[in-house]
């Protein structure tokens, strides 16, 4: 079975705020998606507060895989669900770059174990939610489980159930 795949260009969002630490002086999180790309450069400022700053961080892309259908479903079903955003510091520089936006929670969590400098979750907007909820309605299988059937304990042992030959029982 060919696997389907559909990808969504959205806009990111991060804000960079000041924080009270004797190690660092800032953090930076992703604030929200964009469900339309906006005619925005990389990088633009948005607004600056007291002790944060919005960036439009740029474009990236959700991409949905068929295999993955039960997942998408999962993070719909929740009642609030989530994008997952990975950003990660060039070459130990202060930039950051857009590594991955994703709707899958496992690819999500995983994200965390990447090596990735900042991650997080934002909610979904709800025309991605209904863009996904299309894809999940279209392509999604339900696998049964199956358990499987271990072979029977003695089973070497005679129809009449004493022991074959060769076992070195007595």
């Amino acid at each position: 079975m060919a696997m389907t795949e559909s990808s969504r260009q959205v806009g990111v969002v991060v804000r960079r705020r000041l924080i009270d630490n004797p190690w660092i002086d800032h953090a930076w999180s992703p604030l929200l998606i964009l469900d339309d790309l906006p005619a925005t450069a990389p990088w633009t400022v948005l607004s600056t507060e007291a002790d944060a700053t919005i960036y439009y961080a740029g474009p990236a892309s959700i991409d949905l895989f068929s295999s993955d259908t039960a997942n998408y479903r999962d993070n719909l079903a929740d009642g609030d669900p989530r994008i997952w955003v990975a950003l990660r510091h060039l070459d130990g520089r202060a930039e950051l770059e857009l590594t991955k936006v994703t709707a899958d929670p496992t690819e999500g969590e995983a994200m965390f174990e990447s090596g990735c400098d900042v991650i997080g979750t934002v909610p979904m907007p709800p025309d991605i939610a209904s863009w996904i909820a299309a894809f999940v309605d279209q392509f999604h299988v339900e696998h049964v489980f199956q358990k499987r059937k271990r072979d029977r304990a003695g089973g070497d042992r005679q129809p009449d159930g004493s022991p074959g030959q060769g076992t070195g029982r007595s």
